[in-house]
């Protein structure tokens, strides 16, 4: 039902549904302030970042210092030269080794006892002059003035980078590449959590007026609290629930007086198209009048019973489209049903123009639903009816239940003239479509079918429609076997 109320909106111009110049107004506001937030706080801290860096990074000046304290610490003795034990488990804890040049022989008068064997002993002019900024056979040198020569310290060859003067940790130099991209991805990690926190009541918002418009469709009435940046928004959508609950409204009415109207009409024509079927039986009954007469009378009759049928069908069709007619579920059992009016219908057919066949399984003896046992039966017959309504000069019609792994199901067939794949696929489409004969004004397909699939769509079943496999009509009724169903 709620589907006829999708015209009016899309009807109305989308902007002017969903644009509001107030909440756009905010939004930008809401936009620019946040761009502006979040670019303050990423300049700071990466300024802060930078800072942290930089210090981390910069010249080291240790190693020089520990030089300088190692050529204080280094004392000339009558037996040499001695340093103190402090400096020497200094230097040790370091890893690093020590060498003292004479400036008269430039020659080394003194080493610690973990010197590499490829330091040369003896130095040039030139060498000394490189020792101050630069390597000793690779390993970073640092040093210190004594009163008579040159300490030198050396280190591993991986702990330090120098380019003149200070010196770079080489672990800092080597990890470059992944301080740039923790900057970065603590960047990202800013601008996510600036975008979370500034927007979380949007998102809140955003989130109740999508699940309002995804409400409406449904009829049912919504309601979105009018507050924040999108209280403009969510207003609209609150006038499109209460417009279209008010169009519901009228609209039930409006279904509600038409039913009642065909129900009305219905009961005022069946009072007197009953008494012009009673006279008309005793006029056919009459023997004494001429069977011309008599044959008019029955003719009479007969179209009258017609027409009170059409009136019925077109009063349950009514009812049943605007769930009027009242719906009584009990547990039933399909076989049964389609048995019993099997056998109704064999009764009736005193020509024998209209054979049936009952090509039910015998083990399959009970498929139980819950149901209307007097709709599900009329259901059925209105399907045999159909094909005898269809077929005047006679077919077979065969009714079989079947049982898969979640359906029953109840199939009515006949051998008649069937339908052109033209009228099958407008069946499809429009099962109460009224399909006319060239050759004469006899509804074809029209309530009985229509009928059928109101009674069957009540009970949560299918119907589909094909052509016979003896060249006539079948119909297939579907009903999902109940999850708590224990029949055979």
């Amino acid at each position: 039902m709620s589907a006829r109320f999708h015209p009016y909106l899309c009807g109305r111009n989308a902007a002017e549904w969903l644009i509001d110049m107030k909440d756009i107004t905010k939004l930008i506001r809401r936009f620019v302030g946040i761009l502006l937030l979040s670019t303050v706080l990423i300049i700071v801290l990466n300024f802060i970042i930078l800072a942290v860096i930089s210090t981390s990074q910069m010249g080291n000046s240790r190693p020089w210092t520990t030089a300088k304290e190692t050529a204080e610490a280094l004392q000339e003795t009558e037996t040499g030269y001695v340093l103190s034990s402090d400096m020497a488990d200094h230097l040790n804890r370091e890893n690093a080794w020590a060498i003292y040049i004479d400036n008269d022989t430039l020659e080394v008068k003194w080493h610690t006892e973990n010197l590499p064997d490829t330091v040369p002993l003896h130095y040039t002019i030139s060498d000394i002059a490189n020792l101050t900024r630069g390597y000793i056979d690779g390993y970073p040198t640092f040093t210190g003035d004594s009163e008579n020569g040159l300490v030198v310290v050396g280190y591993p060859k991986d702990q330090y980078w120098k380019h003149m003067y200070p010196s770079w940790d080489y672990e800092l130099i080597k990890n470059a590449p992944y301080t740039v991209l923790s900057v970065i991805g603590i960047n990202v990690l800013l601008i996510f959590l600036i975008y979370m926190i500034a927007n979380y009541k949007l998102l809140k918002s955003i989130k109740q007026i999508t699940k309002g418009i995804e409400t409406l469709p449904s009829g049912d009435p919504v309601y979105v609290r009018e507050k924040g940046l999108l209280s403009g928004l969510a207003a609209k959508i609150n006038q499109t629930s209460d417009i279209l609950q008010m169009q519901k409204r009228n609209l039930q009415r409006k279904e509600t007086a038409r039913a009642n109207w065909i129900s009305g009409v219905s009961h005022d024509i069946r009072t007197p198209l009953s008494m012009v079927m009673g006279y008309a039986g005793q006029i056919e009954d009459n023997e004494s009048l001429p069977e011309s007469e008599r044959k008019k009378a029955r003719i009479i009759r007969q179209q009258s019973t017609k027409m009170k049928n059409l009136i019925n069908d077109l009063n349950l069709a009514s009812k049943l489209e605007y769930n009027m007619q009242p719906i009584h579920p009990e547990p039933v059992n399909l076989v049964a049903i389609a048995r019993q009016s099997v056998v109704d219908f064999i009764n009736l057919d005193m020509e024998e123009k209209y054979p049936i066949e009952w090509n039910t399984d015998e083990a399959l003896t009970a498929c139980a639903i819950n149901g209307d046992k007097e709709l599900l039966r009329r259901a059925i017959g209105n399907l045999i009816t159909n094909s005898q309504t269809h077929n005047p000069d006679g077919c077979t019609i065969s009714v079989c239940v079947r049982k898969s792994d979640t359906e029953y199901k109840i199939v009515v067939e006949d051998n008649g003239v069937g339908v052109t794949d033209e009228k099958l696929e407008k069946l499809r489409t429009t099962p109460h479509y009224m399909m006319s004969d060239s050759g004469t004004t006899e509804p074809r397909h029209g309530l009985g079918l229509l009928i059928v699939g109101q009674i069957v769509s009540a009970h949560k079943g299918t119907v589909s429609f094909d052509h016979g496999k003896q060249g006539g009509f079948t119909v297939t009724i579907s009903f999902p076997i109940p999850k708590d169903s224990h029949t055979q």
